[in-house]
């Protein structure tokens, strides 16, 4: 594999020009739904990544599908870029105007449009947020089950075909997506799918648009599948000697077809970080975030098999989570392993990569991938929802210092190649974005590469749809 060129800094310079008669013609439409205040197009101009960009040069906040195809026609007729944003936690650079324009915000437009609790589905607008999403639904006795950590819009992450930590049971946004209503680069509100729960009819669109990343249009209604909550849940823990121990652990639970709901490792490292930051009391060591759904028969006896997989490996320290606020507050110490990261290095940025493999070779995968960062001398920190062969380094680095950076990206580079050369995937769930185009090349062929670019050009003949992410054109 060549190295990647992706470079980390664009200025202006690598922006389009932005017609002063747009920006008037903005104004003019969306009026206090518009700003060019910096701060605000500051705010718009990062995502939790390491890549950096000057800020877009105006925000709009849509609060309907009206206003974003408004938005688009105006920056149709002008040929000026649009971003669409939502929660802003994407880490690959989604979201950056490399190429200039206005970003999108759709963050207003985040009420449930339909709750059909009979058809196990609900459609929302594109700006709420998974945790807003379950609130609405919860009285229902259904819930949402996508959970990549953050809590990202249902846009977002129908545009990044998000998956996290429920997806060994429940899929991917891939999977749980059933129709979309989304603005097109021309302007045009074009419907796809249906709430049936499957289709033969024509090309599968929603599927073109389910991880485009915004590189089409603009989504501005899902529909989404709902689950039955689970009449029990039980969350446990477990500590292993070795990382190696730990993943065997999960192998052979996959293996076996135990119906695991969520299983995520987190390494020596980022249990001393949770610990610091959550203030817990976790042991140093390599362990095993699970939990399980079901009856409480079916729990009790998915868990004593795990458990006793467990023992075979090494496994010490079980502990069990089984009311709502235990689990809470292990699942909240998860989720906050990123930022616990950050702060453990004051002044760091991560430079975060996810690759998903093969069950069969995770084992290998991560093995060599943990000696190599250690060899490195960068703190790093891994977790990993490994049920589904997807795991997650993040390497802490001062951004200021290149050797720093030339070496974390020699880490995640080499990382990418050893998942490619196992069968696995450049990236299981944080996207290609910006950080990912050359790796994506590397894995489907320049062959796949130009049928994807093909398909931009035929719907965005201008090049205004997030330009600049997934591959160059």
């Amino acid at each position: 594999m060549n190295a990647p060129h992706t470079p980390h800094l664009y200025s202006e310079s690598d922006q389009r020009a932005i017609p002063s008669a747009f920006l008037d013609a903005l104004q003019q439409r969306f009026g206090a739904q518009c700003s060019v205040a910096l701060a605000v197009r500051e705010q718009h101009g990062r995502d939790e990544g390491s890549i950096q960009a000057p800020p877009p040069a105006a925000v709009v906040f849509a609060e309907s599908t009206q206003d974003v195809a408004d938005a688009v026609k105006l920056a149709s007729q002008h040929e000026v870029p649009v971003i669409p944003y939502g929660a802003g936690s994407s880490l690959e650079g989604h979201l950056l105007a490399i190429q200039g324009g206005i970003s999108l915000d759709v963050s207003r437009m985040n009420r449930v449009l339909a709750i059909n609790a009979e058809d196990l589905t609900v459609t929302v607008q594109p700006g709420i947020t998974r945790k807003q999403l379950n609130e609405a639904v919860k009285d229902t006795g259904l819930f949402f089950p996508i959970d990549p950590g953050a809590d990202a819009s249902i846009g977002g992450m129908t545009s990044t075909r998000a998956s996290g930590t429920n997806a060994v049971r429940y899929g991917t946004m891939r999977e749980n997506v059933l129709a979309l209503e989304f603005v097109t680069a021309a302007g045009e509100v074009i419907r796809t799918g249906t709430r049936a729960k499957k289709s033969s009819a024509g090309y599968d669109l929603t599927r073109l648009i389910v991880g485009s990343e915004g590189t089409l249009g603009v989504v501005t209604e899902i529909t989404v599948r709902l689950y039955p909550l689970p009449e029990a849940v039980s969350a446990a823990i477990c500590s292993f000697p070795s990382i190696a121990d730990a993943v065997h652990t999960v192998i052979q639970t996959i293996q076996l077809g135990v119906p695991i709901a969520r299983v995520e490792l987190i390494d020596a490292n980022s249990v001393r970080m949770v610990n610091a930051h959550s203030r817990l009391s976790l042991r140093e060591e390599p362990l095993l975030l699970m939990e399980f759904h079901g009856t409480p028969h079916g729990v009790q006896e998915q868990a004593e098999t795990v458990q006793s997989i467990a023992s075979e490996h090494g496994g010490q320290s079980f502990e069990w989570a089984s009311t709502p606020e235990e689990r809470t507050r292990l699942w909240t110490a998860r989720h906050n392993a990123y930022f616990a990261a950050v702060q453990s290095r004051p002044g760091c940025r991560a430079i975060s990569t996810d690759t998903c493999v093969p069950i069969s070779r995770l084992a290998d995968c991560l093995l060599e991938s943990v000696a190599e960062a250690d060899a490195s001398g960068i703190p790093y920190f891994l977790v990993g929802h490994v049920g589904d062969g997807n795991f997650h380094f993040g390497y802490l680095i001062d951004p200021n210092d290149a050797q720093e950076r030339e070496t974390a990206e020699a880490l995640n580079h080499r990382l990418v190649a050893r998942a490619l050369s196992m069968g696995g995937t450049c990236t299981g769930e944080h996207g290609v974005g910006i950080h990912k185009m050359d790796f994506l090349v590397e894995e489907t062929g320049a062959g796949a590469v130009q049928m994807m670019r093909a398909i931009k050009l035929a719907l965005d003949p201008k090049h205004i749809m997030n330009p600049g992410k997934i591959f160059r054109v």
